[in-house]
């Protein structure tokens, strides 16, 4: 198993349990993938699918797509464009935010989203 195929056997189960729309078969069709290929990644015999059906995977279940990528071991192309205009500066503040509690990640979040810094 993977953790994103775990996590997406997980939450998709979740959601199929209230509506049958969740089964493999019905979330493959939807998001344009075949149900094997679905259920082989579920269970870690098939890496992680694309950027994009990861996306429409996440916005099938209503989960958030960059927790999806991370959990497949990418980073969102958006994401990607942004490190690369400033590369040094932002692999500076990820490492000093690594250790910082969430609390203190999210406040500052909302500081320099909200300007107040």
């Amino acid at each position: 198993m993977s953790d994103f195929g775990d996590y997406l056997r997980k939450v998709r189960e979740q959601r199929r349990a209230g509506d049958a729309k969740f089964s493999v078969r019905q979330l493959a069709k939807r998001v344009g993938v075949e149900p094997s290929y679905l259920s082989k990644v579920e269970r870690g015999q098939q890496a992680p699918p694309s950027e994009k059906t990861i996306a429409a995977l996440a916005s099938e279940l209503g989960e958030d797509p960059d927790v999806m990528l991370a959990l497949a071991g990418k980073v969102s192309g958006e994401l990607q464009a942004i490190i690369r205009r400033r590369p040094k500066l932002f692999a500076d503040l990820i490492r000093q935010l690594k250790d910082l509690p969430d609390h203190a990640v999210l406040r500052l979040v909302r500081e320099v989203r909200d300007g107040d810094w």
